[in-house]
């Protein structure tokens, strides 16, 4: 698809965190700094356990008096109760606000569409484009042709982007596992939140061997879900598709392995082709696999 578009995203929920002491209550809790939400970019985080695995991850988006958490739909009723859990007695209001503000993904081969409302960058990957905040009732008034959330979903895929819900489960991949660190998600210079010991240890160690990867094969993929195999051996399951093109999270060791030996990988029966996205910062391990 070439030109500039606009999708409603109905798998989002909207997520209102507001008063004197919002900013300072995200920063003890969540992955990145809410200094990363800045009035033209959203940041990018997570609500961990304090065994480090990923509740939710979202965007972040600054507004007068607070954040917009733009968040998976499925963990919106959970981190409205955590979030107020975690609050205390500190000065902030937590509220769903999804019935008034509806979740607009915006993308082009160019600058952004113009238009009212709040619009900002997506600091994941270059390309992958803006998200736009506005009025649930009132249609998107943006120079860019209306596209559907399947047409936003391709476009994700043809990226290598995870999507929770499609390319992993919530509650149960580490950062690491999801390239929270490569995609922006994780300040290592930061102060302590929750589940901040189990990160910085894999970070130093780097013993992370889970990790996003583009699959690809010469017809149409399984649809998601499907299981890889290396050398027989189980790695992964495939996530989101885009015809012959998808992405998954898998042991990086094991298809190492195989690919090494010249072992087929395959999705079910489909021989499929495994490498690493074009904005990964990590490589395949030496060899052998890690223990």
């Amino acid at each position: 698809m070439t030109g500039a578009f606009v999708a409603d995203l109905s798998s989002r929920s909207v997520l209102s965190i507001t008063g004197a002491d919002a900013a300072a209550l995200l920063d003890r809790l969540v992955t990145t700094d809410t200094d990363g939400a800045t009035d033209e970019a959203a940041a990018y985080a997570a609500l961990l356990t304090p065994q480090g695995k990923v509740l939710a991850d979202f965007l972040m988006v600054r507004i007068d008096g607070g954040f917009l958490l733009d968040v998976p739909k499925a963990a919106a009723a959970d981190l409205v109760k955590r979030f107020t859990l975690y609050k205390l007695r500190a000065a902030v209001t937590v509220a769903d606000v999804t019935a008034d503000i509806a979740v607009r993904a915006v993308w082009s081969d160019g600058a952004p569409p113009a238009g009212p409302g709040r619009i900002v960058r997506d600091p994941r990957v270059d390309g992958l484009g803006w998200r736009a905040y506005g009025p649930r009732a009132a249609p998107p008034d943006l120079a860019a042709t209306l596209a559907d959330e399947a047409a936003w979903q391709a476009h994700r895929t043809r990226l290598a982007v995870p999507e929770a819900g499609i390319d992993f489960a919530l509650g149960d991949p580490f950062p690491h596992d999801i390239a929270l660190d490569q995609l922006h998600g994780v300040d290592f210079r930061k102060g302590c939140y929750v589940g901040q010991e189990v990160v910085s240890r894999m970070q130093h160690r780097s013993t992370a061997r889970r990790r996003p990867v583009v699959v690809t094969a010469d017809a149409p993929l399984p649809t998601t879900g499907g299981e890889i195999t290396a050398a027989g051996r189980p790695v992964g399951g495939l996530g989101s598709v885009d015809g012959a093109a998808g992405l998954a999270i898998v042991r990086l060791d094991r298809v190492k392995d195989a690919m090494d030996a010249g072992a087929p990988v395959l999705v079910g029966d489909v021989p499929v082709r495994i490498a690493l996205p074009a904005w990964a910062g990590y490589g395949w391990p030496a060899g052998g696999e890690a223990e």
